[in-house]
């Protein structure tokens, strides 16, 4: 699985990366984790970076407190009714009926995972080259909370609240893991090649089906890093550095 990134490459090297530019302020996260508000680039979207939260909730959801996904299969993808929608609609035009999902592109510049140990859980950072980023498969969606009633209009009953706002959620697709990740987990985030990331955002599902493999190992490195990391309320660069395990 993926259950924690970090992306602390300065603003302007991830807009120059992805082409894209941020729509908010944007600070570093050495502790990426679920329920957050991190960037993604969008296909509906291409050319910014937005922030959506971590924890997939299909737009079809009458409450959210059953899904909040944070990965997605690759081999079951495109066939699970929660993900299947952002999936397929991946690169296609919104009709104003359609519902507001697709891929996306999750920004790192690496990942965390956990291993056994005797006396607890070593976590462990996965990165390419020198922190160099790169992009996780994801799929979004725009999840629009229902209507609650308050009050009491002049016939006893309830009124509706003010339409409530949306939330953009996503989630990180995973597949089998390479011989680096292999190591430390049964399942790995699928990491595309700079030369596939267009066509994850625009290609059909035709098109984006053999890009879910896992990626390289020899482009790949893992290393030890402090237990810190296992609070998501630290985040600091202390939780990139190596240390002895």
């Amino acid at each position: 699985m993926c259950g924690r990134y970090s992306l602390f490459a300065p603003p302007g090297d991830v807009e120059a990366r992805f082409d894209a530019a941020f729509d908010f302020a944007f600070g570093p996260t050495y502790n990426a984790a679920p329920g957050q508000a991190l960037p993604v680039v969008t296909d509906e979207a291409p050319d910014a970076i937005r922030r959506a939260e971590w924890g997939f909730v299909p737009t079809w959801a009458e409450d959210r407190s059953a899904f909040g996904y944070i990965n997605a299969r690759a081999e079951t993808v495109a066939r699970k009714r929660t993900f299947a929608d952002a999936f397929e609609r991946g690169g296609r035009p919104r009709d104003r009926d359609g519902p507001a999902a697709g891929r996306c592109l999750v920004p790192a510049d690496g990942f965390y995972e956990w291993v056994e140990r005797d006396g607890g859980k070593q976590p462990y950072r996965v990165a390419l080259g020198d922190d160099d980023l790169f992009a996780m498969a994801g799929v979004w969606a725009r999840w629009t909370p229902p209507a609650t009633q308050t009050g009491l209009d002049e016939f006893g009953g309830g009124r509706p609240d003010a339409d409530p706002d949306p939330v953009e959620t996503f989630a990180v697709l995973t597949t089998d893991p390479n011989d680096v990740v292999a190591d430390l987990h049964h399942r790995m985030a699928v990491v595309l090649d700079p030369d596939e990331e267009r066509t994850w955002l625009t290609g059909d599902a035709d098109a984006v089906a053999d890009l879910l493999d896992p990626y390289p190992a020899d482009r790949m490195h893992a290393y030890p890093v402090s237990t810190a990391v296992n609070d998501p309320a630290n985040d600091s660069p202390a939780l990139v550095e190596e240390v002895d395990a």
